[in-house]
């Protein structure tokens, strides 16, 4: 056996700028240097591929991130689903990173960002950490989820807004292609698609990587286009804490531009810190796996906050495999660090599946509460105790004491039921309880305003029953609550007070008669109407305002004269039940030249005039004024033409010597044909009738026998031989004429 001398290589520089990792040969004896595949994504988002080239794309649908162009590894790939996270503008935010290796799906979901929520699936089945199953490991390190592929020394981490891929150049190098470019220590050549195409434009490459997602069916490429940014536009003080002296030591180490001009990015075109928070974490995180560690969270401004559980605490720098009472740290490395929430000092996390920080290692049970070795204790109605080794804890079921004799219910309603002994609850005890729909008394059957009350005691199970009184009124089977109305009769108004009747034990209805302040204006009368509270104004007069602004009130076929002109006459009279007034005037055609001097003397009535005609006066004529006829209380309704007969006519004494007396030759104006007209009289009663007055037609001097009154006309003779009467106004007018004959003789 010869011991084999190793070389001494020199360390390359790494096209990402990161630092080279020492990998054994195949032999195992000497080590070379490589520079690892190392992929990340960040924010809106933003990549940086295998080799180090920075680029930003914000499409939203699945995309290759990592393939094999030569497929060596069965069912291997990483695959990126992006979508839009802010509706305002096309950002983008990473949702799920999917992991395959042969028969194993991993997918890592977020499904909330504030605060950060992951989903772990694998085969589309959730899954607790830490899981592990065929060289497949899924555990929680710090703020990150951690997928290993131990066969293929693959490490890849999810924040939830970032990831990252570290993959060995030893088996991929030259055979890797998608998103993340091709891993060959060659930036010139990572922007490639499909068909081996490099291209000058990584966002183009990224666009040809989309694959078809049964979940966005209708996602299409979507070739990208300048981002707009306002020239304008001040970097957020989240961005310059990168370039600044909190970020210094790593900057020899760690080139920021990428990161700073990412942040800048996200802040001048969708401001949203949580978003910025991201380019910061993932450089922090990078610097960290180069080495230098910087606490930055605490020159944010608690722009970017980390939230721990209650029983942990935030550490920037703290370990990246945690000690816990399941496993050592003798013979691992504590040199790599990452930030996370841990264990406070003093405390160490129990088991990496179990999240509880106990001071000394004893058990943890389900209740997840930390026990010392020996302790006994109660869970889920067994006694427990802690045990060093074995299965550690320990239970046998609780044993419950057993009753002396057998329960015996007594009494209607009671009944045997198992309840939980209050005063050890893990037991039981069978104990008599009232059921009251056991009982048969059945509650009565209350009159209005009247409830069904049971009564109990401690003794008994099943009520009586008794009806008390609601402290309502009652009136015809209804119940009124006090202060509402109360139905009544139609002329009261009646009320439910709180009073109540000593007998009844109702309570009290008060009723008040409705009053009627009712008023009628002139004209109208109160009446009284069957059924009804109150009377009404009724029209039992007709109220007239006379010529001059005086009033009159006329029953119903009442007449009257104007006060101060006897020719003007107001009626009141029904007409289709209705009270109507109509006012008449009285046409007096009277010429008094005609007369003789001092023999004008009024007609009865005092409208109209008559005289003695002057000798030189036309012989008889007809002349015609307009009146009313009455006869036995009916009178015209309108006003109707009425004639008369005026005129000389010769009148002689004459001494006869044959006779030896005065002959005397007379001769009246007279009616010498006439006509009768026919009208309709208003009767008392609303009752119309037919009414039939002479009319006169012609006048002529007729002969007549003196100081003999008589009428020589046919039509006259014939009206006075029936029935009809001579209306009152022609008497009048007769007694006129006779008085004029008077005063002509006595001439």
């Amino acid at each position: 056996m010869r011991p084999i001398k190793c070389k001494n290589h020199t360390k390359p520089t790494c096209a990402n700028n990161l630092a080279p990792i020492e990998v054994l040969d195949k032999d195992g004896c000497c080590s070379h240097w490589e520079c690892d595949c190392y992929c990340t994504g960040w924010g809106d988002p933003h990549y940086k591929t295998f080799d180090g080239l920075a680029y930003s794309y914000q499409g939203n649908c699945t995309y290759v991130l990592v393939e094999e162009i030569v497929p060596t590894i069965h069912n291997f790939g990483m695959y990126i689903d992006n979508y839009h996270c802010d509706p305002a503008e096309s950002v983008s935010c990473t949702r799920t990173l999917t992991i395959k290796h042969e028969s194993q799906e991993v997918q890592l979901k977020t499904v909330k960002l504030i605060p950060m929520k992951v989903e772990v699936t694998v085969n589309n089945v959730a899954v607790g950490l830490p899981y592990e199953k065929y060289s497949l490991k899924i555990h929680k390190a710090g703020l990150n989820y951690v997928v290993q592929l131990t066969r293929l020394k693959i490490n890849v981490t999810y924040s939830g807004m970032a990831f990252t891929i570290r993959m060995p150049f030893q088996i991929f190098a030259n055979n890797t292609q998608g998103q993340c470019g091709k891993c060959n220590n060659v930036i010139e050549d990572d922007c490639m698609l499909r068909n081996g195409t490099v291209i000058p434009s990584c966002e183009i490459m990224a666009d040809d990587w989309i694959i078809s997602d049964p979940e966005k069916p209708h996602c299409q490429h979507m070739p990208p286009s300048p981002p707009i940014i306002n020239p304008d536009c001040k970097p957020s003080e989240l961005c310059e804490l990168l370039k600044g002296s909190l970020f210094e030591k790593c900057h020899p180490i760690v080139d920021v531009k990428s990161y700073y001009d990412a942040c800048v990015f996200d802040s001048c075109r969708a401001p949203n810190q949580f978003i910025e928070c991201a380019s910061l974490q993932i450089y922090a995180a990078t610097c960290t796996d180069q080495g230098v560690c910087i606490d930055w969270r605490g020159h944010t401004n608690n722009a970017c906050p980390i939230n721990c559980p209650s029983h942990k605490v935030y550490e920037a720098c703290g370990p990246a495999v945690e000690e816990t009472c399941k496993s050592s740290l003798t013979g691992q490395s504590q040199t790599q660090q990452m930030e996370g929430c841990f264990c406070p000092n003093g405390t160490k996390l129990y088991d990496t599946a179990m999240d509880v920080c106990v001071s000394t290692c004893g058990c943890v049970g389900p209740d997840n509460i930390p026990r010392e070795y020996g302790e006994t204790f109660q869970f889920d109605c067994k006694d427990c105790i802690c045990l060093e080794g074995g299965s550690g804890i320990i239970c046998e079921p609780l044993k419950c004491p057993v009753p002396d004799r057998e329960v015996q219910c007594e009494g209607e309603g009671y009944h045997k039921i198992t309840q939980i002994n209050p005063d050890e609850k893990c037991c039981s005890d069978i104990v008599c309880v009232c059921n009251t729909t056991q009982c048969t008394t059945k509650p009565p059957q209350c009159d209005p305003g009247f409830i069904a009350v049971a009564n109990t005691t401690e003794e008994q199970c099943c009520p009586s029953y008794q009806c008390n009184p609601k402290e309502v009124c009652v009136k015809d089977g209804n119940e009124y609550k006090p202060g509402s109305e109360v139905l009544g009769s139609k002329c009261e108004k009646c009320k439910c007070t709180n009073k109540q009747n000593s007998t009844t034990l109702l309570n009290i209805i008060e009723c008040n008669v409705i009053s009627c302040n009712v008023k009628c204006q002139e004209g109208y009368s109160l009446i009284p109407h069957p059924g009804e509270c109150c009377p009404t104004c009724v029209q039992t007069s007709c109220f007239i305002r006379t010529k001059e602004n005086g009033t009159l009130i006329l029953k119903p076929g009442g007449t009257q004269n104007d006060p101060k002109d006897n020719c003007t006459i107001y009626s009141c009279r029904w007409s289709h039940g209705q009270l109507i007034s109509s006012t008449s005037v009285i046409d007096c055609t009277f010429d008094e030249n005609k007369c003789q001097p001092g023999t004008i003397v009024p007609l009865p009535g005092g409208c109209c005039k008559t005289c003695i005609l002057r000798p030189d006066t036309p012989s008889c004529t007809p002349t015609q004024t307009m009146d009313y006829i009455k006869y036995n209380g009916c009178h015209s309704e309108e006003l109707v033409p009425v004639t008369r007969c005026e005129g000389r006519c010769e009148t002689f004494s004459l001494y006869s010597h044959e006779a030896n007396s005065m002959r005397h030759t007379c001769s009246c104006c007279r009616e010498s044909k006439t006509t009768k007209k026919e009208i309709m009289l208003l009767c008392p009663g609303d009752i119309r009738k037919k009414y039939r007055y002479i009319h006169v037609e012609r006048c002529e001097c007729m002969k007549s026998g003196c100081g003999i009154d008589q009428s020589s006309s046919e039509e006259y003779m014939e009206n006075k031989g029936n029935t009809t009467q001579v209306p009152q106004e022609e008497k009048a007018l007769e007694r006129v004429r006779k008085a004029l004959r008077a005063i002509g003789k006595r001439t």
